[in-house]
C-alpha cells in the first residue's frame, strides 16, 4: 500500500520546532509521527510531501531510517494511495479502506484520503488546488487517529504516546537485579544492557513505563515516575526527578526537575530547576536555575503568545515551547504560555516577554537581532563540543529559518 504523508498548510502551528524539521518528524512518546504513521498503516512504500526546503532534511534524516522504498514530492501515480496529514497521531492499528473515501477536519482541511489520483501532486496540497480541494467531496471516512492542531498537543498526549508505544518494543529487557538501587512494577522496567543506573535511584513504573535506552545514566538518587523515557547516551543528574509524560531524547543531559515535556536530541538542562509542560528543541541550553511556569495563579486556562497573537489554548497546564540552538542564562524565569523562537539568547536579569522571537538576543538593554554570522559561530562550537561538523544542510537550515521567521512569528 502506498502512504502518502503531507506537511500541509497548518505547518507554522508547531512552530518554533517546525521552522527547521518537516512536522512529522516531531517527536511524542518514544517516536515521531511518522514513524508511528509507519507502524499502525504498515505501508510497501513512502511518498512524503513536504516544504521545498526540508527535502534534503527529509533524505539526510529520514531515508536512511526507513526500511521501505521513499520518495519526496513525487505526484501520485496510477496506484490507490492514502494520504495522510503529517499532524496525524496513531495510537492503534489503522484499517486501511479499500474504496476511495476521505476524513476532513474543521474548515475543510484534508486528514486523509484514499485515492487514486495520478498526478495530484505536493503543490496541490500546499495551495488547495481544485484538484486538491475536490478529494473533499469523496465518501467520508471515519477519523482513526488524532490531529494535533498545535506544537503543545503532542506535549499532553505525550504521557499516554509513550505508554502506547512501550507495548511495541521489540526488545524489552529489565532492569537486572540490584540491591543498590529500587524498583516498583519491574515488569514495565525496560532498561538496556548498555544503561547505567547510580546507587539510591527510584524507578517508579507504578503508573506506566519507564524506559532507558542504550548508555543511558541515572544519577545517584534519583526518582523517576513513569512513564517516561530517557534517549540514547542521555544523563540524568544526581538528585533529580523525572516526572511521568516526559521524554528525553539522545545524547541531552538533564537535572532537577522535569514533568511532562519532550527534550529532543543534544539539548542541556543539567542544573537544579523546574520545566513543565514544554516543548524542547535541538541544541538548546538552560542555564543553571532556569525554570518554567506551567500554571496560572487564576487557575485558567492559558494564552500562548506568538508574535502579535494570543492564542487562547484551553490548557490549565503549558509551559514553554523552544526552538533549536537557543539558550537561557541562570535563573531564568519563563513565564507560562512562552515562545522562544530558533536560536535566540536570552541574557537578561528581569522577567521575559512571553515571546521571544527567532534569532532574537534579549539584554537587559531589550530585544535586539541575534547577528547571523555570530549564530553561525557559536553553533559551530557547540557542534564541536559534541563531534559533529557543520556541514551544508546545517547552513541551508540557518539561512532558511531566517527567511522564513518573519512569516510565521507574526
Amino acid at each position: 500500500m502506498h502512504l502518502v504523508v503531507f506537511e500541509g498548510s497548518r505547518w507554522p502551528s508547531f512552530a518554533p520546532l517546525s521552522l527547521s524539521r518537516p512536522v512529522f518528524t516531531l517527536q511524542s512518546g518514544l517516536s515521531t509521527l511518522l514513524e508511528k504513521q509507519i507502524r499502525y498503516i504498515q505501508p510497501t512504500r513512502l511518498t512524503l510531501w513536504v516544504r521545498p526546503a526540508m527535502v534534503e532534511y527529509c533524505k539526510e534524516h529520514i531515508v536512511p531510517k526507513v526500511s521501505i522504498p521513499v520518495a519526496i514530492n513525487v505526484p501520485l501515480d496510477d496506484e490507490p494511495a492514502l494520504l495522510s496529514s503529517g499532524r496525524a497521531v496513531h495510537f492503534s492499528d489503522y484499517a486501511t479502506p479499500t474504496d476511495p473515501c476521505v476524513a476532513v477536519e474543521e474548515g475543510d482541511l484534508i486528514r486523509q484520503a484514499y485515492t487514486k489520483s495520478p498526478g495530484l501532486s505536493h503543490e496541490d496540497c500546499f495551495n488547495r488546488t481544485d484538484a486538491w480541494r475536490r478529494l473533499g467531496d469523496l465518501p467520508k471516512l471515519s477519523d482513526q487517529s488524532r490531529l494535533a492542531e498545535y506544537v503543545w498537543d503532542l506535549v499532553h498526549w505525550n504521557e499516554e504516546a509513550i505508554v502506547a508505544d512501550a507495548v511495541h518494543l521489540s526488545d524489552r529487557p529489565r532492569a537486572p537485579v540490584n540491591n543498590h538501587y529500587h524498583v516498583i512494577a519491574e515488569q514495565d522496567v525496560i532498561v538496556s544492557p548498555e544503561a547505567k543506573i547510580g546507587p539510591g535511584v527510584v524507578l517508579d513504573a507504578g503508573q506506566g513505563p519507564i524506559v532507558l535506552d542504550a548508555g543511558a545514566s541515572i544519577g545517584a538518587n534519583s526518582v523517576l515516575r513513569g512513564p517516561c523515557s530517557i534517549g540514547r547516551y542521555s544523563s540524568v543528574a544526581p538528585l533529580s526527578f523525572i516526572h511521568g509524560g516526559t521524554s528525553i531524547g539522545p545524547m541531552c543531559k538533564v537535572g532537577g526537575e522535569i514533568v511532562t515535556s519532550i527534550f529532543l536530541g543534544y539539548s542541556n538542562k543539567v542544573h537544579e530547576g523546574f520545566v513543565g509542560h514544554s516543548y524542547i528543541g535541538e541544541w538548546v541550553n538552560l542555564g543553571a536555575g532556569t525554570t518554567t511556569s506551567n500554571l496560572k495563579n487564576t487557575y485558567g486556562p492559558i494564552k500562548m503568545a506568538i508574535g502579535k497573537r494570543e492564542i487562547v489554548t484551553d490548557r490549565r497546564f503549558l509551559g514553554t515551547m523552544i526552538g533549536d540552538h537557543s539558550k537561557t542564562a541562570i535563573g531564568t524565569r519563563l513565564m507560562s504560555g512562552s515562545y522562544i523562537g530558533y536560536c535566540s539568547l536570552l541574557a537578561a536579569g528581569g522577567l521575559p516577554p512571553r515571546f521571544i522571537p527567532s534569532f532574537a538576543f534579549w539584554t537587559d538593554d531589550g530585544m535586539q537581532e541575534y547577528r547571523l554570522d555570530k549564530a553561525r559561530q557559536v553553533m559551530r562550537q557547540v557542534y564541536s563540543r559534541r563531534g559533529k561538523n557543520w556541514d551544508d544542510l546545517d547552513e541551508a537550515t540557518l539561512k532558511y529559518v531566517m527567511e522564513v521567521k518573519d512569516q510565521v512569528e507574526q
